[in-house]
């Protein structure tokens, strides 16, 4: 029985992008680009597997001709924590730690799911997931962001320990005098949140079972990471640093995978040699 299991839930309709998982980025597929993380993350862990989780026999000829581990879920999956328990449900097994790593995530530094490991191994929590401690100049750039798009990018509290107390769409903490906080303070309060979760398999098999909370509906917050915390699971930010390149959230539409491109174009693509 593996410990770790990375499922990668790859959808293959898109509204704004038909097809993604298959959709080339600087001339490799994005699922290849994605499950090529996965599986070097794996070489590098003991007990450690991944897979594909899709809802298209064409994603899972693609990965049978270019030997990525893939397995067929149900197409009445509504979001990818639903794909990746499904997946988890269909491969046999029960998996002490799972990741879910979006298909539409080809820049995801290996380096993250690694500290997410290394976190498991140590710390004790129901959730994993990563958090990027800001610098001056980083909050800066979110306060300006939030000008004109308010609604993205999340914050997190967490408490002496290192588990999250609150996640906001506003920024979390507040700080009623900057200038002043500078002076006293190395690097900002704020840590911003990267939505890449991992969950041991009793999390992610209660997680259909907790109550919404509701932080959770598209009215309030949005969020749903809300869910564990009003329920009283533990969740273990783990703090990263992307070591100068640059992180996105997704690939959702022809101007992402333009924008995605001119990133690997600058910042050279992953060294995945073990």
């Amino acid at each position: 029985m593996e410990q770790i299991l990375i499922v990668i839930p790859a959808r293959y309709q898109s509204s704004r992008l038909p097809g993604k998982p298959l959709i080339k980025i600087a001339g490799v597929e994005m699922i290849r680009r994605v499950s090529g993380i996965a599986d070097y993350i794996c070489k590098k862990n003991d007990n450690c597997n991944y897979v594909v989780a899709t809802d298209d026999e064409r994603i899972i000829d693609f990965c049978g001709a270019n030997n990525i581990n893939a397995l067929l879920t149900s197409d009445t999956c509504k979001s990818g924590t639903e794909r990746c328990w499904d997946a988890v449900k269909k491969s046999n097994s029960r998996p002490e730690l799972i990741i879910n790593l979006q298909g539409d995530n080809p820049l995801c530094p290996p380096d993250i799911l690694q500290e997410i490991i290394d976190s498991w191994k140590k710390d004790k929590a129901d959730v994993f997931t990563p958090c990027i401690h800001l610098k001056w100049d980083e909050y800066e750039r979110l306060v300006e962001a939030k000008k004109t798009t308010p609604y993205s990018g999340t914050t997190v509290l967490v408490n002496k320990a290192g588990y999250a107390m609150a996640f906001s769409k506003t920024i979390i903490p507040t700080i009623r005098k900057v200038e002043a906080a500078k002076e006293k303070l190395e690097k900002s309060p704020v840590r911003q949140h990267i939505g890449l979760y991992a969950y041991t398999y009793s999390a992610l098999e209660n997680y259909f079972n907790l109550s919404q909370s509701d932080y959770e509906k598209d009215f309030i917050e949005g969020l749903e990471q809300m869910r564990f915390l009003i329920n009283g699971l533990q969740v273990k930010m783990v703090e990263i640093d992307l070591k100068g390149r640059v992180f996105t959230s997704g690939v959702d539409s022809p101007e992402d995978v333009e924008r995605t491109e001119a990133i690997i174009k600058e910042y050279g693509e992953f060294d995945l040699s073990l």
